[in-house]
This record gives C-alpha cells, structure tokens and sequence, in this order.
C-alpha cells in the first residue's frame, strides 16, 4: 500500500501543480498543451451532458408522456442509423492526421483528410439513402405509429450530424480543441432556443403528432447545421487544408482499414446497446410508455457520470504494476460500489419526488421504471473500471468481444423480455425491457470480473 499512497500523492502534486498552471494560464509546451486540450474536453463533455439534460427536461415537459415517446423513439432510431455513418472514421482522422502533423507533413495531413472525408460523406448517403428507403416500412409494418415523416427529416438530421463529428474530430486532430467547445456552447444554446420555440409554436397551430415530430427533427437538423456552419466558418484557422493533397496508397488503406474496422465494431455495439431497448419497445408498446422508459433512463443517464471514477483513476492506476495496480484498482472498487450503493437506495427512496420535480406529475408511472432502472448505476461504472483495469494491461480486444456479446444477448433478452411481460400488460413489457437492459449489463460485468480473477490466478 505504500507505494499506492506514494502514487496517489505524486498525483495530488500534479493536479496542484496543473491548477498553478491554469491559474497563470502559463500552457506553454506539451505538457501545457495536453492540460490545456483536457480542459476543453472536460468542459466540452460537461456542457454536452448538462444541455442534454436540460433539452430533455424541458421537452418532456412541453410535449407530454404521448408525444415525447413518439419524439424518442423517432430520434433512437435516427441515431441507430446515423451510428453507420461513422464507422471509426473520426477516431482514424485523428490518429492519422495528428501523427503526420507530429512528423511535419501537412501535404500528407490533407491527404488523410480528405480521403477520410470523402468516405464519412460516401457513407453518410448511403445510411441516408437507406434509410428513406425504409421509412415507410419501418413506421408502418414495424412500428405501426406516425413516423413516416419525421424518418424522412431524420436523412437531413445524419447528414449534418455526421458533418458535425467529422469536423469535431478534425479540430481535434489540429489540438483545437478551443473551438470544439465553442462549437459545443453554440449548439446546446442553439438547440434549446430552436428545438422549444419550433415545438410551442407547431403543438398551437398543428394537432398532428406526425407533423410535430417531424418538425422537432427538422429544427434538430437545423441546429446541427448551424454548429456544421460554426466549423466550416473556423476551418480558415486549419493551416494544412491550404497544401496540396496527393493520392493515397493502396498500402495506406489498408492499414486504415486494419484500424478502424474493430474500432467500427466496438462503437456500433456500444450504440446499440444504448438504443435498441426503445427501438424494440417502439414495436411492442404505446409511445407514452415509451415517453416513460426514456424519462426515466435520462435520469439514470445523468447520475452514471458522478459515480464513474475510470477517467479520474487511469492515470494513477497506469503508474502502478503487478500487487500495486491489484491494490490500487480494488481501492477503486470499494469506492466505487459504495457510492453506488448509496445512490441506488437514494433514487428507490426519492424517485417518486425526482420524477414529480424534474418532469410532472404526468410522467409519475415512470417512478417503477426508475427504481428498476436504478441497479445499472451499480454495473454501468464498475464496468468502466473494468475496462480501465484491462486497458492498461493491454487487453483492448478482449473488450471489444466482450461488448460486442453483451450487445447481442441484450437484443435477445430484450425481445424474449418484452414479449413475455407483454402479456400482462404494456407497462410490464417497459419494465421487461429495463430488466433485459440491466440482466445484460450485469452479464458483461460478470464475464469482465470471470476474466480478471482467471487472469490473477493463471499469474499466481
């Protein structure tokens, strides 16, 4: 334990001596540069979260169990689709361009650039293309519900959404990660300004629930175009789109294509798992059940972070080896699942008062919903550790089997759940769909401490 604490102490003197330096603003060299880019993307993904929360509330509220189900399961299956537009493409960007600008190449930067370009946008029509082709049927033979329209809009949503990332991942890959957080500012005020009005003023002179969640998805679309429009305005500061770009090598695409399709697969599985509940309660269940599950699940969504010490904890836990990392990462543990504890038994206590506060009295059938939902902030942060435990000891790939097997028994129970339950009643099948959800989560967390105790004993 001795040197844990000697580690937790050297990195007690870091952050003291990273504060002095955001107090004197003094960023100068790598160093300075890696605490001023982590700050950014701290405040970046604070922001994010908090505007996400806040849009969430105030469009539950305005729209109502019915309507706000409708708009959830309109924008879940969106983001499935738009997840295929991706495909690692932005992880790659970063990785290729920052390391031919680490080796002073921008000719060879804006190479990358564009080829990877040209395939986010390639990709981006395609998942487009798809999807208008299968709106009709995926609103009317699977979800039988009014969401021809808003589909159609959601073509216009994974264009300038996809752009978006794409972009985020470029100034990332410049270390301006400065205007990524600007950009994330404008968009969250932007969306909450937009999103709201758009709503209020189609629910007073609209009676339709299709015509108003196909507006909602549009004014979303145009919130992404205008952050899109925010990038493109900032991309003059971008120094190596001005060299000229050569054609890149069979052999380069090859190894690009060796990166990112395991990194495609691991993301994919990551946003299934985080969708595929509402997509396939959408078919089985009335939208304000819906409206339910997903009001309570944001919630969930919004605590997870505060318990999640992975982030906070890789850097020490990376100085450590052998006995120190076993003591230092079941330090972790034992924070980890107490904090958990108490937030479990604090949201079953006063969910019924969270829910009546944050959302209405309306959205109060959603109260089981989030005492059920409550146990994924026991998994879901010890699962982090987990991976940031078998991260550093290199076991990057296991992870990704991991995730990608937990993403398929969560579609299998999910379905076996849902039906089952269903024949009790559509709430029943909701909580079904939370407990496939949670039974899933919990497996993965299971095979994830399986493989570490095998691992400890096979090096004993």
């Amino acid at each position: 334990m001795g040197k844990l604490n000697s580690a937790i102490k050297n990195q007690r003197l870091e952050i003291q001596t990273i504060l002095k330096k955001v107090i004197k603003r003094d960023f100068s060299g790598n160093a300075g540069l890696a605490i001023k880019n982590s700050l950014y993307q701290l405040f970046s993904s604070f922001v994010a979260q908090i505007g996400a929360l806040l849009f969430t509330i105030i469009i539950a509220r305005i729209l109502l169990p019915e309507l706000f189900g409708l708009y959830s399961l309109a924008l879940s299956t969106i983001i499935l689709f738009a997840s295929f537009s991706d495909m690692a493409t932005g992880t790659a960007l970063i990785k290729f361009v920052s390391s031919a600008l680490g080796r002073k190449q921008p000719s060879k930067a804006n190479t990358y650039y564009h080829y990877f370009l040209k395939v986010r946008i390639w990709l981006t029509i395609l998942v487009s293309l798809v999807l208008l082709v299968s709106a009709q049927f995926i609103a009317k033979d699977y979800y039988n519900k009014p969401l021809f329209l808003a589909l159609i809009a959601g073509c216009l949503y994974i264009f300038f959404n996809s752009l978006v990332f794409f972009a985020d991942s470029l100034f990332k890959s410049t270390n301006n990660f400065r205007f990524v957080f600007y950009k994330e500012i404008f968009f969250q005020v932007v969306k909450l300004i937009i999103v709201p009005l758009a709503v209020l003023l189609t629910l007073k002179s609209v009676h339709s629930q299709e015509i108003n969640v196909f507006v909602m998805i549009l004014a979303l679309s145009l919130s992404q175009l205008l952050a899109l429009i925010f990038f493109i305005f900032n991309s003059k500061k971008i120094a190596f789109l001005s060299y000229p770009k050569k054609e890149i090598s069979s052999e380069e695409k090859r190894k690009i294509n060796k990166f990112m399709l395991p990194l495609s697969a691991t993301a994919l599985s990551g946003i299934f798992f985080g969708y595929i509940d509402i997509v396939m309660l959408g078919r089985f269940v009335s939208v304000e059940f819906i409206g339910f599950y997903r009001a309570a699940f944001s919630l969930v969504g919004a605590i997870i972070p505060l318990i999640a010490f992975s982030t906070v904890l890789f850097p020490i836990l990376g100085r450590l080896k052998g006995k120190q990392l076993e003591d230092g990462f079941k330090k972790a543990l034992r924070i980890t699942v107490l904090t958990s504890i108490f937030m479990i038994l604090f949201i079953i206590i006063a969910s019924p008062l969270i829910i009546k506060l944050i959302f209405g009295k309306e959205y109060l059938t959603a109260v089981p919903i989030l005492q059920v939902l409550s146990l994924v902030i026991f998994s879901t942060p010890l699962i982090d550790l987990y991976t940031t435990y078998m991260t550093i000891k290199g076991n990057t790939k296991l992870i990704a089997n991991f995730l990608i097997a937990s993403t398929i028994i969560n579609i299998i129970l999910n379905y076996l759940f849902i039906t089952w339950f269903l024949n009790y009643s559509e709430f029943m099948a909701v909580i079904g769909a939370a407990i496939a959800t949670i039974l899933s989560r919990y497996l993965l967390l299971l095979g994830l401490i399986i493989f570490r105790k095998r691992q400890s004993i096979l090096k004993a």
